[in-house]
C-alpha cells in the first residue's frame, strides 16, 4: 500500500512546451528502473504546465526516488526547459484505489 507521494509541478519556458512534454513522457523509462516507485504518472496540467505524481510505500522509497534517475534528469534539464525551479511537494496518501 502506498503511504507517501511526491507531486511535482513544472512550468515550461515559452516555446519549450513540446520539449517539456517529450521530456516528461520520457521519464517513464527511468521510473520503471526504480523498484521502490510502484506508481508514477506524467501529467499535463495546462498548455505550459506539466507535472509528475509518484507514490511510495514508505519514506525510504520516496527518498530513493528523489536520489534516483528521474530526479537527476529533471535537475539536469530544468535550466534549459523550465521557466522556474520545479515545485516539489511531499504529500501523504490518505486513501488510494489501485487496480491492476
Amino acid at each position: 500500500m502506498v503511504r507517501v507521494a511526491l507531486l511535482v509541478r513544472l512550468q515550461a519556458k515559452p516555446g519549450k512546451e513540446a520539449d517539456v512534454a517529450r521530456f516528461v513522457e520520457s521519464g517513464l523509462a527511468l521510473a520503471n528502473q526504480e523498484a521502490a516507485t510502484p506508481i508514477w504518472l506524467a501529467l499535463r496540467l495546462g498548455p505550459a504546465t506539466f507535472g509528475f505524481f509518484a507514490a511510495f510505500a514508505d519514506e525510504a522509497g520516496r527518498k530513493a526516488h528523489l536520489a534516483g534517475p528521474v530526479a537527476a534528469a529533471l535537475m539536469a534539464k530544468a535550466p534549459e526547459l523550465l521557466a522556474e525551479a520545479p515545485q516539489i511537494e511531499q504529500v501523504d496518501v490518505l486513501a488510494a484505489k489501485i487496480s491492476h
